[in-house]
C-alpha cells in the first residue's frame, strides 16, 4: 500500500511537472507535506499576501476600506481579466478592488492596491505572521518589466510569447524564487490558517478576507477535486509553466483544512488542463487524508 505522500507524487509525475504541496489542518496539529518547505515561486498567490496585509491597514485605521479610487485600465498593470481588459477608467473602493483582485485576479487592481498599501507593509504582514520563508519582491508590473528585459522583449505579450515557447532552452529567472518574489507551501498554508482562525487580523476582516477568498471564480484547480458538498475559498497563480494555488477547504462540521499546491509543468504551453486537473487531485488526496470532525481537538 501507499501513502497520501506517495500517491501526490505519483499525480505529479503523471502529470509531467514537478509539485510541491502542503496541508494543515485548522485549528488540528494534523499536517501532509511534500516538499512543502521548498521555496516556490509564488506568481499571482503573492495577491493573498497582499489581501491580508490591506486588511491589517484597515483595522490600523492607515486606509478607508470605503476610499474611492480611479483605476484606468490604458496605464495600469496589464492582464486578461478584471479591470486591466477594459478600455475606461473604473472608480471602485478599496474594499471592492480587492474583491476583484481575488476574484479575477485582476492585475489592474492588484497593481493600485500594491501602491497604496505598500510594499513594506506587505512583506511586514508576512514577517508579522511569522512566514519567515516568504518575500514579496514587488507585484505583476516588476515581474512584467524583469521578465521583458530578460527576454528582450518589448511587451507583456511578447515576454509571454517567449515563455510558451517549448524549445526555449536557458533557464528563466522567473522561475526560479532565488531571484524574485519567494514563498513556501508550508507558509501558504500558515497566512490561511491565521487567517480562518481571526489571528491575521481582526475577526471582521479576517472574515472579509475569507469572503472574498471564497468568490474566486476559478474552478479548474483545487475545485475540481471536490464535490458540491466542500466550501473552498483560495487564490490562483500563473507563470508560464507555474501552476499554483492556495485554498481552504471546508466539509460541514469538520476542521477546515488549508491545502497549497505550487506546480512547475515540463512543457509552457498556455493550456495545460492534466496540471490544472492534478492540482485539484493531490489536494483532494491531502485533505481527505486529513479530513477531522469539528468536536475532536
Amino acid at each position: 500500500m501507499t501513502g497520501p505522500a506517495e500517491e501526490i507524487a505519483a499525480v505529479f509525475a503523471d502529470a509531467g511537472c514537478n509539485g510541491w504541496l502542503h496541508a494543515r489542518v485548522v485549528g488540528h496539529p494534523a499536517r501532509l507535506s511534500v516538499g512543502g518547505e521548498q521555496p516556490v515561486v509564488p506568481a499571482s498567490v503573492y495577491k493573498l499576501v497582499l489581501l491580508v496585509a490591506a486588511a491589517r491597514a484597515f483595522d490600523a485605521g492607515r486606509l478607508d476600506p470605503l476610499e474611492r479610487v480611479t483605476v484606468d485600465p490604458r496605464t495600469a498593470t496589464p492582464g486578461p481579466t478584471g479591470i486591466a481588459a477594459l478600455d475606461d477608467p473604473v472608480e471602485m473602493t478599496l474594499r471592492d478592488l480587492l474583491r476583484t483582485m481575488v476574484a479575477v485576479s485582476d492585475n489592474a487592481a492588484a497593481g493600485t492596491l500594491l501602491r497604496r498599501v505598500g510594499l513594506d507593509a506587505v512583506q511586514a504582514t508576512a514577517t508579522a505572521l511569522g512566514l519567515a520563508d516568504t518575500r514579496i519582491t514587488g507585484g505583476d508590473a516588476e515581474l512584467y518589466a524583469a521578465l521583458m528585459d530578460e527576454t528582450g522583449t518589448r511587451t507583456v505579450a511578447e515576454a509571454f510569447a517567449v515563455l510558451a515557447d517549448d524549445d526555449l532552452s536557458r533557464p528563466v529567472h522567473a522561475y526560479d524564487p532565488s531571484f524574485g518574489s519567494a514563498t513556501t507551501a508550508a507558509d501558504a498554508t500558515a497566512l490561511l490558517a491565521a487567517v480562518w482562525s481571526d489571528a491575521a487580523a481582526s475577526p471582521e476582516q479576517c472574515a472579509f478576507v475569507r469572503s472574498a477568498l471564497a468568490g474566486q471564480t476559478f474552478r479548474h484547480r483545487v475545485a475540481s477535486g471536490f464535490g458540491s458538498a466542500a466550501r473552498i475559498a483560495g487564490k490562483t497563480g500563473t507563470l508560464g509553466a507555474l501552476r499554483n494555488e492556495a485554498a481552504v477547504i471546508a466539509y460541514p462540521d469538520e476542521h477546515p483544512v488549508a491545502v497549497a499546491v505550487f506546480t512547475h509543468a515540463a512543457r509552457s504551453d498556455p493550456s495545460l488542463p492534466r496540471v490544472d486537473s492534478a492540482i485539484g487531485e493531490v489536494a483532494a488526496i491531502a485533505v481527505n487524508a486529513l479530513r477531522i470532525p469539528s468536536y475532536q481537538h
